[in-house]
């Protein structure tokens, strides 16, 4: 396959984007359609698009570099997504989060628990901590597209990220959350497609499952010093229990994310939207399925790339990839797979970026838009909606930015670190919402803030990876970290904030006055 041929079908593919754009901008009538799609989406879509927009280049090119680098101990957070993030949270979470959703007739996440605990603070509070905390997470997955883009088609990483940004601003501004979901379903089913070719063609290329798989196991001498000192063990064992290397990967990466997925207001807000709890039971298995074929592809992938490059290159992932494990699922695609395919799994990771962009980028205005100027201002309808797509504007802004200032190595840390503020902040008060009657409007504050101020100062004055490249701490406090002793700096945030969090909601709820009992009857009607 020539590089025009690729062109050709890259314009098809974004000439169908941005038609399915313009469908849902010609069935966007008013705020319910342009926030929640008119709560008709087809249990196929919303699964689709939960699925799209849960796994993103950052899952295939950031963390399934960093299986290259941890090896298949990342498999549990397969594990993580597919248990919780799936089945937890479409059977325990969805449904209620539905008819919760329409009782209240909420059409965002943030909407639903201000009006659940009847407090505008919660609403525009929790909405700036997505406007804020989510462009870091935005610029991991611009960064994860343009690398691949970059490494490709042989282009300069600032225009590929300027282009790609540009392509989903034409649709997600005018299309609302109806026109990103048909987008979604679509980019999704080229997803699944690529990554079952990856999976073949990779166990097809080592030898076979059993000779790849033990070729790794085979490999465990050859794991550098400095992290053999950090307890790695191999790229099919587990980390030594309590080291450094374990605490990152198993808080960090399989906790952080793992956990934090019931919490993300992008994925609860696809439960808004359909009809009926029926949609949710069907899109399990579809969720299922695809969160499989995406998250344990692409770490599986990842680690056996160690393989491949020891036998073609004579060294491991991490070195041939210049250190910079972001780079470790683009190398090894341009190296071990032919012309044709390189092309055909750029376009899924194209479909995986616009995905969770788009979705990314759109919760990113309506928290602004809803959240903020609606709640503040008490102005509803038309000015809403346009101050929602300036929201999407800057969002964009943001987060371009950020893609050109980041360093390498961030797109897995990126994702973790918004998916641990999301659990922090949010889990505790979504949970107690949902199900605990005896929670309270100020519980759910204290546990809001809480869980948002823990997460930020951790970040900030223990947690080593971040405190010590910003240097707050060491310009505060004339010390790199707060708390220096282990395992404290490799902890991370999600650790002690979501506890604390969870405590706090409990305890001020339990010693505050109940909330109306009228006002509960209607939060919960339909709910046993």
């Amino acid at each position: 396959m020539n590089l025009l041929l690729f062109n050709v079908i890259i314009l098809i593919y974004l000439l169908i984007t941005l038609y399915l754009g313009y469908r849902g901008w010609k069935g966007t009538k008013d705020t319910e359609g342009y926030l929640v799609a008119g709560r008709k989406a087809h249990p196929y879509i919303m699964a689709m698009s939960y699925g799209a927009t849960f796994i993103s280049t950052s899952a295939i090119v950031g963390f399934g570099g960093n299986a290259g680098l941890f090896g298949m101990g990342l498999l549990w957070l397969t594990f993580f997504n597919i248990f919780v993030g799936i089945f937890i949270a479409f059977v325990f979470y969805g449904k209620r989060t539905r008819r919760m959703g329409h009782n209240l007739n909420a059409m965002t996440f943030p909407e639903l628990l201000g009006r659940r605990f009847d407090s505008k603070f919660i609403q525009y509070f929790s909405g700036l901590v997505i406007f804020l905390g989510m462009p870091l997470y935005a610029s991991v997955v611009l960064i994860g597209a343009a690398r691949f883009m970059e490494t490709t088609l042989a282009i300069d990483f600032d225009v590929a990220l300027l282009i790609y940004s540009v392509i989903i601003a034409a649709y997600v501004v005018w299309g609302g959350l109806r026109g990103v979901m048909y987008t979604d379903a679509f980019q999704g089913t080229i997803m699944f497609i690529g990554m079952a070719f990856l999976l073949l063609m990779t166990y097809s290329h080592l030898g076979g499952i059993a000779i790849s798989h033990q070729s790794l196991t085979d490999m465990a001498h050859l794991v550098p010093g400095n992290l053999a000192q950090m307890g790695h063990k191999g790229w099919t064992e587990m980390p030594i229990s309590g080291s450094s290397w374990w605490w990152t990967l198993v808080s960090t990466i399989v906790l952080g994310v793992g956990i934090g997925v019931l919490a993300m207001p992008q994925l609860a807000v696809r439960f808004m939207t359909v009809k009926s709890g029926r949609e949710l039971n069907r899109g399990v298995l579809i969720g299922g399925i695809f969160i499989l074929f995406m998250t344990g592809v692409a770490f599986t992938v990842g680690a056996l790339s160690n393989v491949f490059f020891l036998q073609t290159q004579g060294d491991i992932a991490i070195k041939v990839a210049g250190g910079n494990a972001d780079s470790i699922i683009p190398v090894y695609i341009n190296a071990a797979m032919p012309e044709w395919f390189v092309y055909i799994f750029m376009l899924t990771l194209l479909a995986a970026a616009m995905s969770t962009s788009s979705s990314q980028f759109h919760t990113q205005g309506s928290a602004i838009g809803r959240d903020v100027y609606e709640t503040i201002s008490q102005k509803r309808g038309g000015s809403s909606i346009m101050v929602t797509r300036a929201g999407i504007i800057l969002a964009m802004v943001i987060a371009v930015t950020l893609g050109y200032v980041l360093p390498d190595n961030i797109i897995a840390r990126g994702t973790a670190i918004f998916f641990g503020l999301c659990a922090s902040a949010f889990l505790p008060m979504y949970t107690t919402a949902l199900y605990w009657k005896r929670a309270t409007k100020a519980g759910a504050i204290a546990g809001l803030l809480t869980g948002t101020f823990v997460t930020v100062l951790w970040y900030l004055f223990i947690h080593k990876a971040e405190a010590v490249p910003l240097g707050i701490s060491k310009m505060l406090l004339d010390r790199d970290l707060l708390v220096a002793d282990m395992p404290w700096p490799v902890v991370d945030p999600i650790m002690v904030a979501l506890p604390l969090a969870a405590l706090v909601t409990v305890v001020v709820s339990l010693i505050t006055k109940r909330m109306d009992r009228g006002h509960l009857e209607d939060c919960f009607r339909g709910l046993k």
